[in-house]
């Protein structure tokens, strides 16, 4: 039974679930701290994400509000400033980016420096516990590695280092914000991404660098229209930040009418990679050589398609290669055909997680807002993927009690298992209607020349139906 549509009811829900989400996380924040409890964190982490499925579905199914997007708003960026001050403990990729902006500082080029060369000896700062990786230089991009230089010199401390990703992270939702005030998106939409709890954690507690390429990104799609030669030049600076973004410069490119003309707009972005490119010149030589070394490092980590893939072919580089070959290949299918970049970065995005040796939780924050502006068949799922991640943190306790880093294969079943299903049950009642959604993007698809998930007269879809 339906929500009655009415205001107040809007404003109870929001009320409801800002509560809930915040006594959670007050509660999960002392989980993470010097001595984890890592169960409990899980335990909070599926909590959150039950309230949150509840709260998008009283949200979705009431009339929105002006005041109830305030509180979205104000309760999602205290979520975010109750993790900030908390040092990082579920990774160590912000002791990796200290070290890469530390030596930065010193002269050296990350590229060719590892953080266990003994001339570096004194300048490492133990985390609470270390993973493998130390024998690797640096891999991440240039814009990214520029970051780590300039937050090294005004905010080293571990939990301070993390400012400029939580920051990355808040202009995602101060946009998402706009489009909701503007009544462009509904309320659902923005609680959609303020709530969600893996995104608050990956992003507000660990600091991962993936919100740089976010941000970027989101700005790149929503100026397509508008601003063709700038949002190539956001989409280039995304690359920069994490590679993910490339995979979508060839619809950008088809979008702007290159080459036949927009030629400013890509002789902009060639300038750009280089700007960022050349403090680190003197490594070009080493960048296939240590992408190799961490493919064959950070290979079969919380994989799902990959690793079974491998387990049935049983040959790793067939694995590797096939999941290569269905990224790209999705990719040129959304560039040869008059598909919505938002609905291209929505199923690119999720793809890559889904389909790579490596997939780590936060990977799975990259489609999160393309999957929100852009509703489809893949919404639902997809954040409820996010929220069945946090069953992979299972991994840390072999590893903080007994050194062991291992993804339990039933885990990866709880974790994969739902969101595999859903979507071949969708599909097979669909291909009975005769209605099968292309890409898994047909029902978001909307009518020319309008992108997905901006709000028209005529009421969408439901994502949650009663």
């Amino acid at each position: 039974m339906k929500l009655a549509r009415h205001a107040r009811m809007q404003l109870l829900v929001a009320f409801a679930g800002a509560a809930a989400l915040l006594g959670l996380f007050v509660r999960m924040r002392g989980a993470l701290g010097p001595e984890p409890a890592i169960p409990l964190f899980v335990m909070l982490g599926l909590t959150a994400g039950a309230i949150y499925f509840l709260s998008l579905y009283g949200l979705e199914h009431s009339a929105d509000q002006r005041r109830a997007t305030i509180v979205i708003l104000l309760s999602a960026l205290l979520l975010r400033l109750l993790l900030a001050p908390t040092v990082p403990v579920l990774s160590n990729d912000i002791y990796r980016y200290r070290f890469d902006g530390q030596v930065q500082a010193l002269g050296w080029n990350p590229y060719l420096v590892e953080p266990d060369d003994p001339r570096f000896g004194t300048l490492q700062v133990p985390s609470i516990r270390s993973i493998p990786g130390y024998n690797i230089r640096g891999v991440y991009p240039p814009l990214s590695e520029l970051v780590f230089r300039w937050t090294w010199r005004i905010l080293p401390s571990p939990a301070a280092f993390k400012t400029p990703f939580i920051l990355a992270d808040c202009l995602v939702l101060a946009m998402l914000a706009f489009g909701a005030f503007r009544g462009q998106l509904r309320n659902w939409q923005l609680a959609a991404y303020g709530w969600n709890p893996l995104l608050v954690v990956e992003f507000a507690a660990s600091g991962h660098n993936d919100a740089l390429a976010l941000v970027l990104m989101v700005a790149a799609v929503l100026l397509l229209d508008r601003r063709t030669s700038l949002s190539l030049l956001l989409l280039t600076a995304a690359a920069l930040a994490k590679l993910f973004p490339i995979t979508l410069v060839p619809l950008w490119l088809r979008r702007l009418g290159w080459p036949r003309r927009n030629w400013s707009g890509v002789a902009a972005s060639l300038v750009l990679v280089a700007l960022c490119l050349w403090p680190y010149r003197s490594a070009l030589r080493q960048f296939p050589i240590t992408a190799r070394q961490y493919e064959a490092s950070f290979h079969g980590q919380n994989s799902s398609l990959n690793g079974l893939i491998q387990v049935v072919s049983g040959h790793r580089e067939l694995s590797l290669g096939t999941g290569l070959g269905i990224v790209a290949g999705l990719a040129l299918w959304f560039a040869a055909r008059p598909r919505r970049p938002m609905v291209a970065a929505a199923a690119v995005f999720a793809a890559i997680p889904l389909v790579s040796p490596t997939a780590y939780p936060w990977y799975f924050t990259w489609a999160v807002p393309f999957v929100i502006l852009a509703p489809s068949p893949l919404s639902v799922p997809w954040l409820l993927l996010t929220v069945l991640q946090f069953l992979s943190y299972n991994v840390l306790i072999g590893y903080f009690t007994l050194g062991a880093w291992k993804f339990d294969r039933f885990m990866l079943v709880l974790t994969y298992a739902p969101f595999y299903t859903w979507l071949l049950v969708r599909a097979f009642y669909a291909s009975r209607r005769g209605c099968l959604p292309q890409a898994g993007v047909a029902a978001a698809s909307g009518p020319p020349g309008r992108e997905p998930g901006l709000r028209e007269s005529a009421p969408p879809e439901p994502q949650f139906p009663g």
